[in-house]
This record gives structure tokens, sequence and C-alpha cells, in this order.
């Protein structure tokens, strides 16, 4: 959103964790490669498919209240004046 208010409701707060926890997995897998425990990511990738669902599945089940996909509306129109009265 270019004005740079954003949406506050769960879930749109919940779509932006899905990069972060994405990233923060795969760093967690291939430290689990460094220490050598016999599980190599080549072995390990499904769990990234697994946290994107649980993701999906926790952002399907939030709620919308207060969702607000734009931003503040602009103000509406003025109402056309009023016909002039017939004599």
């Amino acid at each position: 959103m270019s004005n740079g208010i954003r949406c506050g409701c769960a879930r749109c707060r919940c779509r932006g964790l899905m990069a972060p926890v994405v990233l923060i997995t795969i760093g967690g897998l291939f430290l689990l490669q460094q220490f050598d425990y016999g599980y190599g990511f080549w072995r390990t990738w499904p769990v990234i498919l697994l946290v994107i669902g649980a993701v999906k599945l926790l952002e399907a089940s939030a709620p919308t209240e207060g969702h607000n996909p734009g931003g503040p509306q602009p103000p509406a129109p003025p109402a056309p004046p009023a016909p002039p009265a017939a004599r």
C-alpha cells in the first residue's frame, strides 16, 4: 500500500509471517546439517512444505475483523444539487 497504512487484521498479520518463517526454517535445516546429526538438507527439505502449509492454515483460520485492504477510503463525492422547483 503506497500510503504506508497497513491493514491490522489477524489474517493480514499472518500473511506477513510467511517469508520470515520460511527463512528461519531453511536456516534451521542448514544448521542441522552443520551439526552432522545425519540429517542433510536433501533429506529434510519437505519440512519447508509443512511449514508453508502450517502458515497458510493459520492464515485461513484467522479472523478478518477490521480488515482494511486499501487504507483510508476517499471521501464520497458531494451530492448533486436538487433540481429547481417548478412553478
